[in-house]
């Protein structure tokens, strides 16, 4: 169970000195997977509407807790190997079996010496940068030829120990199948002072979005207006004001195959520090990374809350980041009937709860688009945030949170709960 207690807790952190996809999304092969029991044999319809991208919640409910858990690792695991599969030459497996791109470490607190002895070893240095708005600096190697990232990490780990080294992972959109980027218009407009933030795929212009929307790329080819970010987008202005601040997005996909990585999303937030956003929605997962970790920290350090969804690769999913990090604020989904998306994850903690499905949103041809998964009930959640945090203010922390939970409504077990947290938000936000 998470108390408030944390969120005082978090405030101290923040308080204390810094340590130094195309839109690709994963690939859907739900619907050709065979179910794990015989028992369930006479089940002909499939667990992803092909031309809708949502899940069958029919399925989901008639399957036991061991055949979901079975089923939806099983989804989580082929959907990773057919994306390294079809992505072989700008992706490639971490030291921990995690997509990251190819050829590419990360390494953050680096000595000067180190950078002399990895040199000499015959790693070759392709960026050292800093982080504007964020005060984080990082270096970035190239894999020596002929050697495999996974053995590459922790040679350069050995060479550089007082440094976290890292692989770039790669983090997909945390919804069922691919909401692919396209060429629709983009929408536009400066955002002001106070604007929520959202890291994902571009935003279409659509009348469901009614903001202004200030748009960034941190990809190659980005900006680029995709389903994902374009729908989460609709969200949020549904839930805000009309006059609102507005929005500002950050394009970390664009059409570069190995997008989405912790790299695009760290300068990411460091645009949005610069900005002073308050609020950051993030509806994307992956694993821990130490450049990703480092930057979400910082960010933290500016005031900013940082709202992330919990993923929808079901009970048997490890943690996901960057949800899983402290003090991120992690989400998970609902239906109409305020029962938990069988599909949501539950290793990440989970601090609310918010709709996931029965609710539309904008797609980028100009239509709306039925919705379903954690991705959509993220943005909610920051929205209703945003209206007690309108502002980045460390010392405010703890009582924007505790307004939060104050009006959020108890489901589940009395209090806060692993299924839940601290109940469900915003319960008749979205469009229907």
């Amino acid at each position: 169970m998470r108390s408030t207690a944390k969120w005082v807790a978090a405030t101290l952190l923040l308080l204390a000195p810094s340590a130094a996809l195309p839109q690709l999304a994963l690939p859907n092969v739900g619907s050709a997977l065979p179910f794990p029991d015989s028992s369930l044999s006479n089940i002909t319809e499939p667990l992803i509407d092909p031309v809708s991208g949502i899940v069958n919640a029919g399925v989901l409910d008639r399957l036991s807790k061991s055949e979901l858990r079975t089923l939806l690792n099983r989804l989580r695991i082929e959907r990773v190997d057919q994306f390294v599969r079809q992505n072989r030459d700008h992706v490639e497996r971490d030291s921990n079996g995690d997509p990251a791109v190819r050829g590419v470490l990360v390494a953050t607190g680096i000595s000067a010496a180190s950078l002399e002895r990895a040199r000499q070893e015959g790693f070759q240095i392709l960026e050292r940068n800093e982080i504007d708005g964020l005060d984080l600096s990082y270096v970035k190697f190239a894999t020596r030829p002929d050697q495999q990232l996974k053995s590459e990490q922790k040679q350069l780990q050995k060479l550089a120990r007082e440094a976290e080294v890292s692989a770039d992972n790669i983090y997909f959109t945390s919804t069922a199948v691919t909401m692919a980027a396209s060429s629709a218009t983009l929408a536009s407009g400066k955002a002001s002072s106070g604007a929520m933030g959202l890291i994902d795929g571009g935003v279409a212009r659509h009348s469901a979005i009614a903001m202004p929307v200030e748009q960034r790329g941190f990809a190659k080819g980005a900006p680029m207006a995709s389903g994902h970010g374009t729908a989460i987008a609709s969200l949020i202005s549904s839930s805000l004001k009309p006059r609102s601040r507005g929005l500002l997005a950050a394009d970390i996909y664009g059409s570069d195959p190995a997008g989405g990585n912790a790299t695009a999303i760290a300068r990411a937030l460091g645009w949005m520090a610069q900005r002073d956003v308050p609020v950051v929605t993030i509806s994307l997962v992956g694993p821990d990374n130490g450049l990703l970790g480092r930057a979400i920290k910082a960010a933290q350090q500016k005031g900013m809350l940082i709202v992330a969804a919990v993923g929808n690769d079901g009970p048997a999913a490890p943690a996901r980041y960057p949800a899983a990090y402290k003090g991120v604020i992690g989400v998970t989904g609902v239906d109409h009937r305020e029962r938990a998306l069988p599909e949501a994850g539950s290793a990440t903690p989970i601090d609310f709860a918010a709709p996931g499905a029965g609710m539309k949103g904008a797609s980028t041809d100009g239509k709306l688009v039925s919705l379903r998964g954690t991705s959509f009930a993220a943005p909610l959640v920051a929205a209703r945030l945003l209206f007690h945090y309108p502002a980045a203010n460390i010392s405010q922390i703890d009582s924007a949170v505790r307004g939060l939970i104050n009006e959020a409504k108890d489901l589940g077990k009395k209090g806060a709960d692993k299924v839940y947290g601290h109940g469900l938000v915003c319960g008749n936000c979205g469009l229907r």
